[in-house]
């Protein structure tokens, strides 16, 4: 490869992860959702999520970094402490399924590297909830351990679930985007279409997670 090819080579793969950057700051100041007291729901791990798939896990970890910090000193009212937590929530996710895709670039990775995704962040944060809302929230250990279960788990449940399955819709679209804007190289195979299976299995958790969130509700 000549030097001119890899200066922009990585001229392309900085502006891409720039605008992803962008894009995930931007969806998480205009579609932050809350969901309970100070949990909120936001896509923004969608795009980092597709960053790692496309750059591998480290760039995941550094755009997570990126938009937290910048979320922190924006929009956020949670400190340092939410800069923690989504970074630490981010990065399980993200770079979990990014190094699993990582290893072999097929669908049943993708999917694979998605669901442990989903079960390590939620691991994780049951942890660092434990760990930290306490002192945040200035609380009782023993009250917020009570909340893991019941609050905790299925909002990271949910969370993960909506994540994995956005990114099942929306990777293809956004990848054929991105080459057409020649913000990466053009692909040799694939139709670039989303595959029926991935749109079923999609739709059945995002149907999945609506009628648990509406049973919740209804039980509260």
């Amino acid at each position: 490869m000549s030097a001119r090819t890899s200066t922009g080579t990585n001229t392309q793969k900085l502006a891409t992860l720039a605008m992803l950057s962008a894009v995930a700051y931007v969806v998480m100041y205009f579609l932050r959702i809350p969901i309970w007291s100070f949990l909120k729901y936001d896509p923004k791990d969608i795009v980092i999520v597709i960053a790692g798939f496309i750059y591998g896990p480290l760039s995941a970890c550094l755009i997570s970094v990126a938009v937290s910090f910048v979320e922190m000193i924006t929009v956020s009212d949670t400190g340092p402490i939410g800069l923690i937590m989504n970074i630490l929530s981010t990065c399980a996710f993200a770079c979990t399924a990014a190094w699993i895709y990582d290893r072999n670039r097929t669908k049943t990775c993708a999917v694979t590297g998605l669901a442990f995704g989903v079960v390590f962040m939620v691991i994780a944060m049951l942890l660092w909830n434990w760990l930290i809302t306490p002192i945040y929230m200035e609380m009782d250990r023993s009250v917020v351990a009570g909340m893991l279960l019941p609050i905790f788990l299925p909002f990271n449940l949910m969370k993960g679930g909506l994540n994995m399955a956005f990114t099942l819709l929306l990777y293809k679209p956004i990848i054929t985007a991105l080459r057409r804007a020649n913000l990466l190289p053009k692909s040799s195979s694939g139709n670039g279409k989303i595959s029926p299976g991935m749109v079923l299995l999609a739709l059945v958790m995002l149907v999945t997670i609506f009628l648990v969130v509406l049973v919740s509700r209804h039980a509260l």
